[in-house]
């Protein structure tokens, strides 16, 4: 029995809460995965996880097992860190999850830096706006935007965005500008809806100690894609909010204009996420100092004047 490669694989099964998950994250056929398991627990002499037709749950071995595990993993991915050399010690799979426009604005084009600095990392990028579930399935860590409620995720701030209201000088045409966020109201909206309970998230302004929020109803279109977002303000579509960003460029070649420059809502927090339970390796560690200078470029603390997630990163 290959001792390493079984604690791995257990690892990554009791994460996942299935042997195919874990098999499919690791590149073992699933046969392999569940004998790795058999043969540590006949090891160990004691039985490391539940079996049912559905799921796998630790047995109270197992969950003390597994401790113990993550902290040998981590420990042993520093040590060769340490005798291998910096660059060459950083490799193998990292897989990180991203909403799209900041997958597609910011993160890929300074990707090539990352290969530069890491060529023997093999960088999965899940691209998209759904909300990621890292354990089952196997994510390293994702981008992720907003507060954060879920104590058994870590996290590191990246940065934080702004927003801006605006629409497009074609959908403008004709129609009474807004001048308080009380006459948004008498327009058609582009908002942004939840992919995973298909709530539309409200437009919010602040100005000073002044609050308040708006919630489209039927009129206008919503869309639960930020790249689609953009785009529908672009095609003229309404007015809606979107990061600061995203939507200077288009500011300062006239395909779109900011509205109530003065009401703006808190920026929106920025942060890199992953397990509580899991000790970062090496891999994780350059990943997430690297992503941490890409997004300074669009941190809003740093020139109020120039830089904004959409809702929803």
């Amino acid at each position: 029995m290959d001792q390493l490669l079984a604690i791995r694989t257990f690892v990554r099964v009791a994460e996942a809460g299935s042997f195919a998950r874990a098999a499919d994250t690791l590149n073992l056929p699933r046969s392999s995965a569940s004998k790795l398991v058999q043969d540590l627990e006949a090891h160990l002499g004691t039985k490391l996880v539940e079996r049912t037709t559905r799921s796998v749950t630790m047995t109270t071995e197992g969950a003390a097992y597994h401790e113990r595990a993550l902290k040998l993993l981590a420990d042993l991915d520093d040590m060769d860190g340490t005798v291998a050399g910096s660059r060459s010690a950083r490799k193998g799979k990292l897989r990180v999850d991203i909403g799209s426009v900041l997958a597609n604005q910011i993160l890929i084009p300074a990707l090539s830096d990352f290969q530069h600095q890491y060529p023997y990392i093999d960088l999965l990028l899940g691209v998209g706006d759904r909300p990621a579930d890292l354990i089952s399935e196997g994510i390293d860590c994702v981008i992720r935007g907003g507060a954060l409620g879920d104590s058994s995720m870590k996290a590191r701030k990246l940065c934080e965005l702004d927003y801006v209201i605006c629409a497009s000088p074609a959908y403008l045409d004709g129609m009474e500008l807004p001048e308080r966020p009380g006459d948004i109201e008498k327009h058609r909206i582009v908002s942004y809806f939840s992919a995973s309970s298909g709530k539309r998230f409200p437009l919010r302004f602040q100005r000073g100690e002044e609050r308040s929020e708006y919630l489209p109803t039927s009129s206008g279109i919503s869309v639960n894609e930020s790249t689609a977002h953009l785009n529908a303000l672009l095609a003229g579509l309404g007015i809606g909010q979107s990061f600061g960003f995203l939507a200077r460029p288009h500011f300062e070649r006239g395909a779109l204009v900011e509205l109530l420059p003065d009401w703006k809502p808190d920026n929106h927090p920025l942060h890199l996420v992953y397990p509580a339970d899991r000790f970062p390796n090496p891999r994780l560690r350059a990943f997430t100092e690297w992503a941490a200078k890409v997004f300074e470029a669009v941190d809003a603390r740093r020139n109020v004047t120039t830089q904004t997630i959409h809702p929803h990163g």
